[in-house]
C-alpha cells in the first residue's frame, strides 16, 4: 500500500488512536501470555501474576513511546511496538527455578547493560555475530521453548472431559492457520486474535474458561507493591552460567530488533533511502532500556514486535504519532485489572497453540537467516554442527554424566552451548582464513595516492585493465568520504581488501560523515542541482563499475563496502 503518512508526518488524532487501539489488540495477548507462561511454568504463586503482568505492560507501553519519539541515541524514531519477548521464555524459567524471582530480576537488569554496549558498538560486532550465528541461536530458542508449550497443552481442570484439552488446542490452531493460509492480508494480521477468541469460546463449552477470575478482578487498581521481588546478590556458579545464557538471548533479541528496525524503514517512506543505522542503534538501545526497566520491576524482558512492520505495510500510516498513541493505550490498560484478567483466564491449550505458532515462525526466521547467508560450505557446517550440539546438550545427550556442576549448568541450555559453538567456529574460520590486507592512513586528499599504491601491491596478479578499474572504484569511493566529513576534525581511514576468485571486496572504515553514498547514487539524474557535474559523473562511474555498494552510517563510524567483479 502507498505510504500515506511518513514517520515525521502527523495524521489526525482519531485515526492515530484507532490504529493505536488496533496495534494494542494485536500485541497485548502476547505480552500477557509471555509473563504468565514463565511464572506458571516456574511454579510462581498466582498472587505474583498481577505484578508481573502490570510491570510487563507498563514497560511495553513506555518503551513503545520512547521507541517512537527518539531521544538522543535511544529510540528508532519509528512506530515500533514493544512487548514481552518469547526468546527469553526458557532462560527466564531456568532463572526462577535456580534462584527465584530475585535471580530473574538481577539477570534481566545485568543483561540489559550488554544490550547498551551492543547498541553503541554495533559496527564492531558485525564480524562475530553474523547472520548465521544469530540464525542458529534463534532456531535453538525454539528447541528450548517448545517443550514448555507442549506441557501447557493439557493444563485444564481435572473435572474437564478427557478430550477437552486436545480439542481446544486443535480448534485454536486450525482456525489460526486457515486464516493465515487463505485470508487476505488484513485478516492474516488478526489471525492470532481470532484463533484465541474461537479457542476460548470452545473452552467455555467445556467449563474450562476461568470466568470467576474475570468476575472477581476489579475494574481499576494497582497490584500490591509488596510483590516486588528485589534482587539476587549471591553470585554463585549458577548465576554466572545463567548470565551467559541471558547474554546469548540478549544478542538474539538485539538481532531481531535490528531486523525489525531495518524493515520498518523500508515500508515507512515514499521514496527508497539507504538504511539509517543510527536509527537501528537507537532501536537496540531502547531494547536495552526496556530490559533494564523489566529487571528493576521484576518481570520478563521485552523487545520489538514484527507486527509493527505489517501494520504499517497494510495501513500506509508510518507516523510515529501512532506509536505514541499505542504506548499510551498500553499504559492505560495496565491500570485495568479486569481487562487483563480476561486474557489471563484464557486456557492453557489456547495459549500454547497461540505461542506455538509464534515460536514456529521464530524457528523459520532463524532457518531463513542461515540459508540466505550460508554462501560457502564451511558456513553451512558451522550452522549444522552448532545446532546439533545445542540440541544434544539441551536433551542431556552429550557427555551429561561427565560434566561437573558448573559446566553442566553452563552447557545444558541449548542456546548457550550451541551459541558458544557457533561463535567459536566462526572465530576459528576467521583465524584460518586468509587475512584481509589493511591500510591505515589519515583521511586526506593525499590518501588517494596511498590507496592506489596499496591496491597495486594487493592485486599484482591482475592485469592492468583490472587494476585500473579497481583503483578508479577506490578513488571515487574515497572522494565521497572526503567530501562529506567535517574537515575541521582529523579523520582516519582503515581500508581492508579481500580477494575471491573473480571478485575483490574493499571496505572503507572512517569517522562519521554527513550524507550517505547510497542515497547520493539513487539521486543520479533526478536532482542535478544537488551535485556538480564532476560529482555526478563520479557517482555514475562508481555505480557502473561496482557489483554492489553499501554505506552503513553508525554513531561515530562510516563503513563503505564495495565489490568489484572481474570477467
Amino acid at each position: 500500500m502507498k505510504v500515506r503518512y511518513e514517520p515525521n508526518e502527523s495524521p489526525p488524532l482519531p485515526l492515530s488512536f484507532a490504529l493505536g487501539l488496533q496495534n494494542t489488540m494485536i500485541t497485548i495477548a502476547g505480552t500477557v501470555f509471555g509473563a504468565a507462561i514463565v511464572m506458571r511454568t516456574a511454579g510462581v504463586d498466582e498472587s505474583y501474576l498481577p505484578w508481573a503482568i502490570f510491570s510487563a505492560i507498563l514497560v511495553s507501553g513506555l518503551t513503545t513511546i520512547i521507541q517512537s519519539v527518539r531521544m538522543g541515541r535511544i529510540g528508532s524514531g519509528h512506530a515500533l511496538l514493544m512487548g514481552t519477548s518469547g526468546t527469553f521464555l526458557a532462560v527466564s524459567v531456568s532463572a526462577i527455578n535456580e534462584g527465584g524471582l530475585p535471580m530473574l530480576a538481577s539477570l534481566v537488569a545485568l543483561s540489559s547493560l550488554f544490550q547498551f554496549l551492543f547498541s553503541a558498538k554495533l559496527s564492531f560486532f558485525r564480524r562475530v555475530i553474523t547472520p548465521s550465528v544469530a540464525g542458529t541461536i534463534i532456531m535453538l530458542i525454539a528447541v528450548s521453548v517448545m517443550p514448555i508449550l507442549f506441557n501447557m497443552l493439557d493444563k485444564v481442570p481435572e473435572s474437564a472431559p478427557s478430550m477437552a484439552a486436545p480439542l481446544i488446542a486443535a480448534v485454536s490452531l486450525f482456525v489460526t492457520l486457515i486464516i493465515i493460509f487463505k485470508g487476505t492480508p488484513t485478516w492474516k494480521l488478526w489471525s492470532p486474535v481470532i484463533g484465541i477468541v474461537v479457542g476460548t469460546i470452545v473452552a467455555s463449552f467445556f467449563g474450562v474458561y476461568e470466568s470467576d477470575r474475570v468476575a472477581e478482578a476489579p475494574w481499576f487498581g494497582l497490584p500490591s507493591f509488596e510483590q516486588w521481588p528485589g534482587f539476587h546478590l549471591e553470585f554463585d556458579s549458577s548465576f554466572w552460567s545463567l548470565l551467559l545464557s541471558f547474554l546469548f538471548v540478549t544478542i538474539v533479541g538485539a538481532i531481531e530488533t535490528i531486523g525489525d528496525a531495518i524493515a520498518i524503514q523500508q515500508v515507512s517512506r515514499r521514496k527508497n533511502k539507504a538504511i539509517d543505522f543510527k536509527s537501528v542503534q537507537g532501536a537496540v538501545g531502547t531494547d536495552g532500556l526496556g530490559n533494564l526497566f523489566s529487571g528493576l520491576l521484576g518481570t520478563i524482558p521485552n523487545t520489538t514486535y514484527s507486527s509493527s512492520v505489517s501494520v504499517v505495510e497494510l495501513t500506509g500510516v508510518a507516523s510515529r504519532r501512532v506509536g505514541i498513541c499505542t504506548g499510551l493505550i498500553f499504559i492505560s490498560l495496565a491500570f485495568f485489572p479486569k481487562a487483563l484478567a480476561v486474557i489471563l483466564a484464557i486456557p492453557g491449550p489456547v495459549a500454547a497453540a497461540y505461542m506455538a505458532i509464534l515460536i514456529t515462525a521464530l524457528f523459520f526466521l532463524g532457518m531463513k537467516m542461515c540459508v540466505q547467508n550460508c554462501r560457502h560450505y564451511h558456513q553451512s557446517l558451522i550452522v549444522g554442527i552448532s545446532f546439533w550440539v545445542g540440541a544434544g546438550f539441551e536433551n542431556n545427550q552429550i557427555f551429561s554424566s561427565h560434566l561437573g556442576p558448573w559446566s553442566k549448568a553452563l552447557l545444558e541450555n541449548g542456546m548457550t552451548s550451541g551459541g558458544l559453538t557457533a561463535i567459536f567456529l566462526t572465530l576459528l574460520m576467521e583465524l584460518v582464513s586468509k587475512r584481509p590486507k589493511r591500510l591505515r592512513t589519515p583521511l586526506e586528499t593525499p590518501a588517494i595516492s596511498k590507496v592506489k599504491e596499496f591496491l597495486k601491491g594487493f592485486a599484482k596478479n591482475r592485469n592492468q585493465k583490472d587494476l585500473d578499474k579497481l583503483c578508479l572504484v577506490a578513488e571515487e569511493a574515497l572522494m565521497g568520504l572526503l567530501e562529506k566529513g567535517d574537515q575541521k576534525n582529523k579523520r582516519h581511514l582503515l581500508l581492508m581488501a579481500r580477494q575471491e576468485t573473480n571478485e575483490i571486496e574493499l571496505e572503507f572504515v572512517a569517522g562519521p560523515g554527513k550524507e550517505n553514498l547510497e542515497d547520493q547514487m539513487s539521486l543520479i539524474g533526478k536532482h542535478p542541482e544537488r551535485f556538480g557535474d564532476e560529482r555526478e559523473i563520479s557517482l555514475k562511474i562508481l555505480k557502473h563499475l561496482t557489483s554492489s555498494i553499501q554505506h552503513h552510517q553508525y554513531h561515530g563510524m562510516d563503513i563503505i563496502t564495495v565489490s568489484v567483479k572481474f570477467s
